[in-house]
């Protein structure tokens, strides 16, 4: 079958690979309808060395089961299902505790061996734990939507939840991205009442202003600070979810929340130091977030999706095939796309 694979910084390619197969009992095949790239996949595509021997990319994936082993019930061959990007067996202490992506017996797509979902076929671990069935068909238009589900849209859900989002709530969004932007998608569907987004480009932030952003902030640094503030009342927000990952953007979310309020951090950390000295300290903030346990939120999410309450799919401006995975990559690094959706 045919896959991506990543060799170094700007090098993926799409090549054959060996079909997967069912190694565990537990095991289920799943032939993939829909997959995209995340904002996270243009990390290692902007830095990784370079290899002589590719790696499977790819954690968002939906299609559909072909095979399952022996052990796994509830799903069957024909069954539509999506699968959050990271697998787990939905049984363990972390697990049902709505902590998925500690899962000692886990892992994530795309990465130590596993299987990306950017490829025809995906071998899964722990199917009964880990997918879940959609009650669509192949041919569905909510396709676009229900793939969020593995990770995006629950991502964003799970900075507003983390951030202590709620009817009335006040909330600043710092990021422009697909994640960005399903926060503000999030923090609507929570009740939040005024949603300042942080963001620059003029095409996202007005797709931000359709999810339910009040406002928009497009200056950056000590200005968009002040800018935050003086809509704020002065004060920051209560909430404030940074969907970036880098230093600079968690200095802003620490600068615009309000004393005593929360700070929810989902973009994937491109540091590893922050400015959480005694200043931070003494204005009592509260740092949380994390990665998303998606497994945990997607039975929430799904009957709005399936009833169009909410479209998370709208993220996605550009649709490639398998093949032209590597131009995908490119249009997001290049900021000439926001979200990829691949139909393999």
């Amino acid at each position: 079958m045919r896959a991506t694979l990543i060799y170094g910084a700007g090098d993926v390619r799409v090549e054959n690979v060996p079909d997967p197969k069912l190694v565990e009992p537990t095991d289920a095949v799943v032939r993939v309808l829909r997959a995209c790239i995340c904002g996270s996949d243009l990390w290692p595509y902007g830095s990784r060395p370079a290899t002589g021997q590719g790696d499977r990319i790819g954690h968002e994936f939906l299609g559909v089961i072909e095979e399952t082993g022996s052990e796994v019930s509830g799903l069957v061959p024909g069954d539509v299902v999506v699968a959050p990007f990271a697998y787990a067996d939905n049984t363990c202490e972390h697990c049902r505790t709505g902590l998925q992506t500690s899962c000692p017996h886990g892992g994530f797509f795309g990465a130590a061996g596993a299987d990306g979902g950017q490829g025809e076929a995906v071998r899964v671990p722990f199917a009964q734990g880990t997918l879940v069935k959609l009650p669509v068909g192949e041919d569905s238009e909510l396709l676009p939507s229900l793939v969020t589900l593995a990770d995006v849209f629950p991502t964003g859900h799970h900075c507003a939840v983390t951030a202590g989002v709620r009817p009335g709530t006040a909330v600043t969004v710092i990021g422009d991205g697909a994640v960005g932007l399903s926060a503000v998608l999030a923090a609507k569907r929570l009740g939040a009442e005024r949603i300042i987004l942080m963001g620059r480009h003029a095409e996202r932030t007005a797709l931000g202003r359709e999810f339910g952003a009040t406002d928009v902030v497009a200056e950056r640094g000590e200005e968009g600070v002040a800018r935050v503030r003086e809509l704020a009342g002065g004060f920051g927000t209560p909430a404030v979810l940074e969907c970036v990952g880098a230093l600079a953007a968690l200095e802003t979310a620490l600068a615009v929340a309000r004393d005593g309020g929360t700070v929810s951090r989902v973009g994937a950390p491109q540091y590893t130091q922050a400015p959480l000295g005694f200043g931070v300290f003494g204005r009592n903030i509260t740092l949380t977030g994390g990665i998303a346990p998606v497994r945990a939120y997607i039975e929430e999410l799904l009957p709005d999706v399936l009833d169009g309450v909410v479209r998370p799919g709208r993220v996605f401006d550009r649709t490639v095939g398998l093949d032209e995975v590597p131009d995908g990559y490119r249009a997001m690094a290049a900021r000439e796309a926001l979200k990829v959706l691949v139909r393999p």
